[in-house]
């Protein structure tokens, strides 16, 4: 077919010189084109007479009156007429939104999915309306709500309650006029399931029979970006488009696309990293977003730092905060959280101090009155009314009917006397002297002479791991030193690490090699410190055990692939390190059911998560928890304060009012000291269970890892502990001085009273005296 000169081709080859060449070249237009058949011969033609002789004197006929012509250009005019078609409008891609065309016919109301089938999860009930009252405004029906079956058919019984609440909350139906909730949900029950359900409905159906939202942002740390991207695909099969954005050279221009994006062919959900997010929130913050996602939202616990700000600033309705911690160091933390979602519910930050913090942190203190105690109920029972109406809260209790029983064991080591002499020299150094002065005053050390707190106790926590992580310091008589370079014995090698000068690498290794032995199964060993990890290296290397490691420096692409192969039923890899920083959010290790926390941090919540790494989704076998913890020192302090904290989450939190008040304020900044005990933290318990270093009293039948440490078995010796392998190693190893221990399920409670029982009566049948009939004093 001919086609039209585009007027981007005008300047090229225009109509006017098309038709100077073809008149040059004498050519009949009207004839070129057409059939070489003359008038003759298409009257032949048409009058059906099909004859091949009457054709062949057509054709001499109209060659001798010169009625065919052949032109000589002929193709370079079809060149010329041949030519694309090109948009006069440059760069022009066309527009973003599609819309029918034409008269569709209007269909009733009606609800995605039938609320009435099998197992239905239905979200929104409409009111009751009559036949009539629909007819007459049928713009005004409403319909039901409920869950794509082929979600809802696999949540369990909580995540279908924690998705229905979470409707009610980012629908205003909880709270009037507050669009936003909290999912509190403790590791491991599937919070990102319950989140992606939400989702889902919300852009897919609504009240008003369309959907509620058209575009949803996650916001996620870098390493669960890719995390979020996968699990989408996996419950609902590419059936909800999303895109990540993780840095990259395209960011920006993704982000945009994103935010213009409308109709069809907009995409609706927007995973993105927080770093990201913040570094583009002058885009993000161009148009409005239906919801957005937080995930390990206590990142957003400061509510003065840039992350904050940028999302606050964002134009989103609903709001919705994962965090299985929510309380980390203190309320107002907590108060920065509820603010983000529904700003505004507890007024400012100075209003929430004066009203609710100052006065439940008193109660809190062990040292407090009884009227402070009432006063702080009193808070706790307001502020709890308060935020209970947009906060989920369920324990890792539930998880006990679907995931093998968990064992937790917080082993107290006693020092090495390389270690002691170390530890002694320097709390007792002048430099730590004038650095605990000045603490006490609150004062910063500064022309004194003496080190940071932060540095001092970072020097203790890495002594207590191993002191060659401090070699450098002590062999060059650094602060706190001075009097300590001759201690440690000489190192015969740059690579050989000496086990003997750590209590907890000695039991590391007796530990390790028991589990060898007697068993197939994979261990995860944590540490804070990249310096330790690197000490194991040497140590595994010695021993000849397969082992991969993930820290920082790891690509997540490279991550992924690791964790996968480590999983794997058949693969050789005995033990996984990690470093709790890098890896102890989002990470799966099911491969391995046992974890060891060799150090422990500040903050409970990083413990917490990375212990949670082998006990979830997916598991098969009974997991053994140990954390390892040096006794008197400041290990012990660290996890006094991490008890202290989770009381404080605990009374808020879970409104557990009944949680011991154990450590005065005044006892938790006690750092700089060496306690010479079996176990401080023990001491500190004012335990009632125990006496002469004998449990008198078992715990309570409920009890469970969750419960307080009043409510755990105490052991100074291996009675009682219904872990064998610990059982065995403490036999053969001095180090160990005390053992907290503790299942999450109420049968293996009672497996470890049996435990108990069976030793008790097994060692005092040891000493049982015989009756001797000659003796009188057995004749009646």
């Amino acid at each position: 077919m001919r086609r039209s000169a585009a007027p981007s081709q005008a300047g090229k080859d225009s109509p006017t010189q098309v038709k100077s060449l073809i008149s040059s070249s004498q050519i009949n237009v009207s004839k070129a084109f057409c059939s070489p058949l003359t008038q003759s011969l298409k009257r032949t033609r048409n009058s059906g007479k099909d004859n091949p002789k009457a054709k062949l004197r057509s054709l001499r006929k109209a060659d001798e009156n010169n009625e065919i012509v052949y032109p000589s250009n002929h193709e370079e005019i079809i060149k010329q007429l041949s030519k694309p078609y090109i948009c006069p409008i440059p760069n022009y891609e066309g527009a973003q939104s599609t819309k029918n065309l034409g008269i569709r016919r209007a269909q009733p109301k009606r609800a995605l999915y039938d609320p009435n089938m099998p197992n239905a999860l239905v979200l929104y009930t409409p009111p009751p309306q009559t036949l009539h009252d629909k007819l007459k405004n049928e713009k005004d029906v409403l319909v039901h709500v409920v869950v794509d079956p082929q979600l809802g058919n696999i949540l369990r019984p909580h995540q279908r309650e924690g998705v229905k609440f979470m409707y009610d909350c980012v629908t205003g139906i909880q709270i009037p006029d507050y669009y936003g909730c909290i999912m509190a949900d403790e590791m491991g029950l599937g919070k990102t399931l319950q989140c992606i359900t939400l989702l889902w409905t919300l852009v897919r159906q609504g009240p008003q029979a369309k959907p509620i939202i058209s575009k949803g942002i996650i916001v996620c740390p870098s390493s669960l970006v890719k995390n979020w991207y996968n699990e989408i695909n996996k419950w609902l099969g590419g059936r909800l488009p999303s895109v990540m954005i993780d840095g990259g050279p395209e960011v920006k221009k993704k982000v945009t696309q994103f935010m213009q994006g409308q109709g069809r062919m907009a995409i609706p959900v927007l995973i993105i990293s927080y770093e990201t997010f913040r570094m583009q929130a002058e885009i993000l913050h161009g148009s409005e977003v239906g919801l957005v996602m937080c995930d390990e939202g206590h990142r957003l616990k400061n509510c003065e730092n840039q992350t904050y700000r940028a999302l606050m600033g964002l134009k989103a309705k609903k709001r919705v905060l994962l965090s299985g911690t929510p309380i980390q160091n203190d309320l107002l933390e907590y108060f920065s959280l509820i603010h983000f979602v529904n700003e505004g519910l507890l007024g400012t930050s100075s209003e929430f101090k004066k009203k609710y913090e100052n006065c439940i942190l008193r109660g809190q203190d062990s040292t407090a009155t009884d009227l402070e105690r009432e006063k702080a109920v009193a808070k706790i029972t307001e502020l709890t009314t308060i935020v209970n109406k947009c906060i989920i809260r369920r324990t890792s209790a539930l998880l006990t009917k679907y995931l093998p029983v968990k064992f937790e064991m917080i082993v107290i080591c006693q020092l090495t006397a390389y270690q002691k002499q170390l530890y002694l020299n320097y709390i007792n150094s002048e430099a730590i002297k004038r650095t605990i002065l000045d603490s006490e005053k609150g004062e910063k050390s500064k022309g004194t002479g003496g080190t940071s707190s932060l540095a001092s106790i970072t020097t203790l926590k890495k002594l207590c791991n191993h002191p060659d992580l401090i070699l450098d310091k002590i062999q060059e008589g650094g602060e706190g030193f001075e009097k300590s370079q001759n201690i440690l014995p000489p190192k015969r090698g740059t690579n050989d690490v000496r086990i003997e000068l750590s209590s907890k690498l000695i039991i590391l290794d007796y530990f390790l090699a028991n589990l060898k032995s007697t068993t197939d199964e994979k261990v995860v060993i944590v540490s804070n410190w990249t310096q330790t990890l690197d000490l194991f290296e040497q140590l595994w290397r010695r021993r000849g055990y397969q082992y991969v490691r993930l820290d920082g420096t790891m690509t997540i692409k490279k991550r992924a692939k690791v964790v996968e192969n480590f999983n794997k039923p058949d693969s050789t890899d005995f033990i996984f390190m990690l470093s709790s920083k890098a890896g102890g959010c989002g990470l799966n290790l099911i491969g391995a059911n046992r974890l060891v926390m060799y150090d422990p941090d500040w903050n409970p919540a990083n413990d917490d998560q990375a212990m949670a790494r082998v006990w979830r989704d997916g598991q098969q076998k009974p997991c053994y928890i140990y954390r390892f913890l040096t006794a008197g020192t400041i290990e012990e302090k660290i996890f006094q304060r991490q008890t202290h904290k989770k009381a404080l989450s605990s009374t808020i939190v879970d409104m557990n009012e009944e949680t011991a008040r154990h450590f005065s304020v005044a006892e938790l900044r006690d750092l700089f000291r060496l306690e010479n005990t079996e176990s401080d933290t023990h001491d500190k318990l004012r335990c009632k269970t125990c006496l002469n270093k004998i449990p008198i009293k078992n715990p309570p039948e409920e009890a469970d890892c969750t419960s307080d440490l009043s409510q755990w078995f105490h052991c100074w010796d291996k009675k009682g502990l219904a872990d064998m392998v610990l059982k065995q190693i403490w036999t053969a190893c001095p180090y160990i001085s005390f053992v907290f221990h503790q299942k999450s399920a109420k049968q293996e409670v009672q497996k470890a009273i049996k435990f108990r029982e069976e030793d008790e009566k097994e060692n005092d049948s040891d000493y049982e005296e015989q009756d001797d009939p000659e003796d009188s004093d057995y004749e009646n």
